[in-house]
């Protein structure tokens, strides 16, 4: 099943049901206003929400035309955003590119920050900083959204509480995080809104390339239409979401639209280029001894999307352009 938020002048906006080929869509007013209306009582929504979808893709009922640039994100605001970093390579060479060492906690216990969930933005809503020079960085990521999730709970019980997918832009402005970091918390200036995918979906859409913990497809990233980076998002994660999922509810309850992100996608093995530029440019330093990517410019664009084998999209595409505010 595929679901889509239209922005339709609500605050939450307007929750469709969306075609498996992302051709069509029908708003479900008469089951669920909103996607965190339908989580908040997902045992009883869902089932009514994939008869729609079968309908749907079936041409029982007819839909309205999906248009991208009338979406806003799937959850507009959500109780909670949790990123992970579960792809250490990623960790490594970021934190090489801070001179920060690797301290060996790190192959044991995932490391996760608390993100702003109050505003995500749409999947073509633009970038927009004051600022250039605050070294705006794009993020790859694959994110799961569950339902209530008690405390404790392990990673074997953590696997039936993921109910949704979708893909996450988590942007970074790698100019301002150390100066926040040296103070000995985490982020708030470095970390801006993050912009979803157009759908989310449920975890069957992905058939085997789903195994129940990672998603084992290449997610693709293009850098004003040019592909940078393609790494596959089940290699090398060294902690799964179900890891991640009991790893956040180690203190806390989740609530019903929690949004538990990856990390940035990366391979150790580098040829299939990254998903954010510090690593590339970590790169360039040990090979050529100095960085000359630069972070994104007033005008670039970065297109984020992730393809089944059949090379269909499955959450559509994240596009945005940066734009001075």
């Amino acid at each position: 099943m595929k679901l889509a938020t239209l922005d339709s002048g609500s605050r939450d906006g307007t929750l469709m049901v969306v075609d498996r080929d992302l051709q069509w869509a029908v708003p479900v007013p008469q089951i669920a206003n909103t996607l965190q209306e339908a989580l908040d009582e997902w045992a009883s929504m869902a089932p009514k929400l994939e008869n729609i979808y079968q309908s749907l893709n079936g041409g029982e009922i007819e839909g309205v035309a999906l248009e991208v640039e009338q979406l806003a994100a799937p959850l507009r605001r959500a109780y909670q955003w949790l990123d992970g970093s579960a792809y250490l390579s990623h960790v490594e060479r970021v934190r090489k590119a801070r001179g920060a060492e690797m301290p060996p906690s790190l192959w044991t216990d995932p490391l996760m920050y608390q993100g702003g969930s109050d505003h995500f933005l749409g999947p073509q809503e633009p970038i927009c900083v004051a600022d250039d020079a605050f070294g705006v960085d794009f993020e790859a990521e694959v994110v799961v959204i569950t339902d209530d999730v008690p405390l404790g709970v392990t990673p074997a019980q953590a696997r039936s509480h993921i109910k949704l997918l979708t893909l996450v832009n988590d942007i970074s402005l790698r100019n301002l995080i150390p100066s926040e970091l040296a103070k000995g918390f985490g982020f708030v200036q470095g970390k801006p809104a993050s912009a979803l995918a157009p759908v989310v979906v449920t975890p069957d859409e992905l058939g085997p390339a789903w195994d129940g913990a990672k998603v084992h497809l290449p997610l693709r990233t293009y850098w004003n239409g040019k592909l940078f980076g393609e790494p596959d998002a089940g290699e090398d994660m060294q902690f799964d979401f179900p890891q991640l999922i009991s790893h956040g509810a180690k203190t806390r309850s989740l609530i019903a639209g929690t949004l538990i992100g990856s990390g940035t996608v990366s391979n150790v093995d580098w040829h299939r280029g990254y998903s954010c530029i510090v690593e590339r440019r970590v790169m360039e330093i040990i090979e050529e001894g100095a960085a000359v990517t630069p972070f994104m410019s007033y005008g670039d664009r970065v297109r984020i999307e992730m393809q089944d084998s059949q090379g269909r999209s499955i959450f559509g595409a994240i596009e945005q352009e940066m734009r001075r505010c």
